[in-house]
């Protein structure tokens, strides 16, 4: 609430006058006349912000009665008080009980906006209801008067069928200005003949329904009228049929929806009539609004609209609107349904028709930064107030603040500022806000400077796509050189099947997105090689113009794509298998760091939920794209310096166990499906199988393409019973079915790809052995009959899913296992015949290359060296079993004083430095194997100088 503040002297003059007059009238008219201070606050503030309001009490004292006072009070919406609107069967008392209803309504609405009772949302939610009671109301009114003439429609059960009212714009968004039109689609299920004297079709039938229930509310007469309809969105416009059928609706969004289409039906909804029925077409037209993919053309449909506005401002000289004009309301509409159109397909929380809420929405998924969210929501609910004064004025569907110095400063007291001047600052500073937002969304300045780089290449182009062969020499004389490969990318480009059968839309899009990929390749320090893959990638996705949509709208885009392009063959090669990645190009949480595991878990949970469906393979593919994101941006992360290698590593291999769990519980339903659960065994419980992750995975050290080592171990005691399902298994079966499914679904083959190969060889006897294992099994053979190189790979395990129980039981197993004293001879004797084996088996160095991990002093080396002294060690010092990752043995090592100091730092710069190289090998392509250098040789040599000094060289 305000609190009451002096008035200008003039203005204080103002409302006294009308004060004084409103007091008359009422005396006149026998109408108590409250003047304690509260209300005289309260009614003073009314008339300084309204004219409407004082002209409608004037007009009609007894609304300032003792009724009306209380109505002022009162926060529900107007849908709680609409038994005062008669029931439609007298044409005359309708339409005056509408109007009376709609301006007592109105003037509340008034009230407690501008005495600060309801926020902006509250006033723009009881608008929409005022306009959906009152619109309901009136469809009964025209129902009644057609059925009387012509009886009802009834739909092939019989029953009768009504009009479904659909609202778009403002109405359709829960957010309706005061004095707004408002924006209807009429539609009905079913074709049919009424059932009354006079027959009519179902469609002439619904249109006349819809002509009386548009009269009782437009129609003026000595009471003014409820609302003005506006009907030029239904489908073909004024030319179109007043009321549709489903199937037609459906048959029209399907071969004649247009692009700003997609846009006004984000916000339809059903407002009066059949609201089941209504809510049943929306769904069928969804897929027009919402496409299933990433759908950056959404981009070219919100340029055209803009342009059309901009013509309409400049025409008419609206640079001051607040609606239409730079920086307004349209313009924060645009930028939120933008994204809306993009990702709404894919993600149904995008879907609601709200501003705020799908502010909201952007914001809470991540598309939206929180301090862009936070200056377009301020903005959005200062302009809209404003708006709302504006018309709240003088009742009219104005946009723009009057004129008049005196008016301004009414407006500006009205809503609590010192003077016009104060206020016309702030609007400014939201309106500057808005239009820089807009502008960066469309990147306007990019795509100007992006068009100046580029001004050499369309011609170009064009040269090579006019046909008679691509010229090596013209492409080295380009500066891409050698050209051989390029010349083979672009003539089997230049002669696919994909460009012969492009639309011309599409094409005109290649035509612009060419030339902008050879710029952005010519930047870069090895131009034909980027080239080549970028090249590859447009092969990739010429038949999805979708993507040659995101790269013709986005220069922003396009650099970080050139940039990742010329880093990095194996990312390039992610994205041309994986058009999808290119999403996260056009995010701009890709330039900070990745993901943490817990937000990873969190969004690959929610999606699988929204999902909706026990559908492996669509699980799997969304688990992959989930994947293939996360690991994007972590090789961008490395890339761009953010991330050094060893968190790198760390990061993948977290990356891993997310999608693990995930496999591990899509798994676990399907085997309950099939099989029912074990004797015992509750749905809150886990299922007593726990995975264990060897190897780089469970030394938390993956890479780019790693494969996953995996052992899988069950609780005894639960084996020893039956599954209840149709198809019960006893335990060792059940959980061999298991371990069977996970493998199964963690290397299905999906358009995405496939999630991970598994290595199930280091579990007891190898591939011999059985694929899932007791724990007291797994710890039997440990001790008994495990070789020094399986305790070693032991150090490196780790318990990565399943049921924790048990994985803490593994825990405490292996910390038992390692920390049995052992003979330090023969540690040191197994541990070295091992690597030597390994090393003639699989190094692949050779007088000019070094085998980054098998070479002499490589990352395998080092790694033996860290098992083999914590296996010296452990009994003495539980500390060095925490953790099996290399540079966490590092520092414990040093902790415990298995390392001297000295030493610890040059193995943990050794391990960074060869890791290092080892991940940027893999993000180029390469092998592993690198050409001999100074700074590799003195790598390697402090680690081989280090294991000869602990026995282990």
């Amino acid at each position: 609430m305000f609190q009451p503040i002096p008035w200008p002297r003039a203005t204080a003059a103002f409302l006294n006058e009308r004060l004084s007059r409103l007091e008359a009238a009422c005396r006149e008219a026998a109408v108590p006349f409250y003047d304690d201070a509260g209300v005289d606050d309260h009614l003073e503030r009314v008339l300084l912000a309204s004219d409407f309001a004082y002209t409608s009490f004037l007009r009609d004292p007894r609304l300032l009665g003792p009724d009306f006072l209380q109505l002022m009070s009162d926060p529900r919406h107007a849908d709680a008080r609409a038994g005062a609107l008669v029931d439609g069967h007298d044409d005359a008392a309708l339409r005056s009980a509408l109007r009376e209803f709609r301006l007592r309504e109105a003037l509340r609405l008034i009230w407690r906006d501008v005495n600060g009772a309801d926020a902006i949302e509250t006033t723009l939610a009881g608008a929409s209801v005022l306009a959906e009671t009152c619109l309901e109301a009136a469809l009964r009114g025209a129902e009644h008067q057609v059925a009387a003439r012509h009886g009802v429609v009834r739909d092939a059960n019989g029953r009768p069928q009504r009009l479904v009212v659909l609202a778009l714009g403002k109405l359709g968004g829960g957010e309706l200005n005061f004095s707004s039109d408002i924006d209807l689609v009429f539609a009905f299920a079913e074709h049919g003949d009424s059932d009354g004297a006079r027959p009519l079709d179902a469609g002439t039938y619904f249109a006349r329904v819809g002509q009386a229930l548009v009269s009782l509310l437009a129609d003026r007469n000595a009471d003014g009228y409820v609302y003005r309809v506006d009907l030029r969105l239904r489908p073909f416009g004024n030319a179109g049929r007043l009321a549709l059928s489903f199937a037609a609706m459906e048959q029209y969004f399907q071969r004649e929806g247009r692009d700003w289409e997609r846009y006004a039906w984000i916000k339809a909804r059903p407002v009066a009539g059949d609201r089941n029925a209504g809510a049943r077409l929306l769904d069928t037209l969804r897929p027009f609004v919402f496409r299933r993919y990433l759908d950056y053309t959404a981009f070219a449909g919100l340029r055209e609209m803009k342009a059309l506005i901009d013509a309409e401002v400049a025409r008419k000289d609206l640079a001051d609107h607040l609606k239409l004009g730079p920086g307004g309301i349209r313009e924060i509409e645009f930028i939120v349904q933008l994204v809306q159109l993009i990702r709404g397909g894919r993600e149904p929380t995008l879907r609601v028709r709200g501003l705020l809420p799908a502010l909201a929405a952007c914001e809470q998924l991540g598309f939206m930064p929180a301090e862009r969210a936070k200056r377009l929501r301020d903005a959005y609910r200062f302009l809209r107030r404003l708006e709302n004064r504006v018309q709240m004025f003088a009742d009219q569907q104005a946009h723009e603040i009057p004129a008049e110095e005196v008016v301004r400063q009414r407006f500006a007291l009205a809503l609590g500022r010192a003077d016009w001047a104060s206020l016309a600052a702030e609007l400014q500073v939201h309106r500057a806000a808005v239009a820089e937002e807009f502008a960066a969304l469309m990147a306007v300045d990019a795509r100007n400077a992006a068009r100046h780089t580029q001004a050499q290449w369309p011609e170009f182009w064009r040269a090579l796509a006019a046909g008679g062969g691509v010229d090596p020499g013209t492409l080295a004389a380009a500066g891409f050189d050698p050209p051989q490969e390029v010349v083979a990318e672009l003539e089997g480009l230049l002669g696919s099947a994909a460009l012969r059968n492009m639309s011309a839309r599409a094409r005109e899009r290649l035509d612009r997105v060419m030339p902008a990929l050879f710029a952005a390749a010519a930047a870069q320090m090895d131009p034909a090689r980027v080239l080549v893959r970028l090249l590859r990638l447009v092969h990739a996705i010429a038949r999805r113009s979708v993507y040659l949509a995101l790269l013709d709208e986005q220069p922003a885009a396009l650099r970080r794509l050139s940039t990742v392009f010329a880093a990095s063959a194996f990312l390039a090669e992610r994205v041309s298998a994986h058009p999808l990645l290119l999403d996260d190009l056009f995010d701009d949480r890709v330039d900070s760091a990745p993901l943490r595991r817990d937000a990873i878990e969190a969004e690959l949970a929610r999606r699988l939920a929204v999902l909706g469906e026990s559908d492996p393979e669509a699980e799997i593919e969304l688990i992959q794209e989930q994947r293939q994101s996360a690991l994007f941006r972590i090789g961008l992360a490395f890339i761009a310096g953010r991330l050094d290698a060893v968190a790198t590593a760390r990061a993948l291999a977290e990356v891993a166990e997310v999608v693990l769990g995930a496999v591990l519980r899509i798994a676990e339903r399907d085997i309950v499906a099939a099989h029912g659960r074990l004797d015992g065994q509750s749905a809150s419980e886990g299922t007593g199988l726990a995975i264990v992750a060897y190897g780089s995975f469970g030394g938390a050290e993956l890479g780019f393409g790693s494969d996953l080592d995996l052992v899988f171990l069950y609780d005894d005691e639960r084996a020893r019973g039956e599954s209840g399902g149709a198809k019960p298994l006893d335990g060792s079966r059940y959980y061999a079915r298991l371990a069977q499914r996970i493998v199964h679904l963690l290397g299905m083959l999906t358009r995405a790809g496939r999630l991970y190969e598994v290595d199930v060889r280091l579990r007891p006897d190898g591939s011999k052995g059985m694929l899932v294992l007791s724990l007291a099994a797994w710890e039997s053979y440990q001790r008994e009959r495990a070789w020094t190189w399986e305790l070693q790979a032991l150090v490196r395990a780790s318990a990565v899913a399943g049921d924790v129980v048990l994985a803490r039981r593994f825990s405490e197993q292996r910390r038992d296992l390692l920390a049995t004293p052992r003979d330090a001879a023969t540690i040191r004797t197994d541990v070295v015949a091992m690597r030597t084996r390994w090393r003639a088996e699989r190094d692949r160095s050779d007088a000019q290359q070094f085998d980054l991990k098998q070479g002499p002093g490589g990352l395998v080396d080092l790694e033996f060296l860290l098992q083999g002294l914590v296996l010296l060690h452990a009994s003495q010092h539980p500390p060095l079993l925490a953790s099996g990752n290399s540079a966490d043995l590092i520092a414990a090592l040093v902790a415990v004083g298995a390392l001297s100091a000295e030493d610890a730092t040059a193995l943990a710069a050794a391990h960074a430095a060869l890791l290092a190289c080892a991940i940027r090998c893999t993000l180029d392509g390469r092998p592993r194997v690198i050409l001999r250098s100074d700074t590799i040789e003195r790598e390697a040599e402090v680690v081989r100088g280090v294991a000869q000094r602990y026995g282990f060289g």
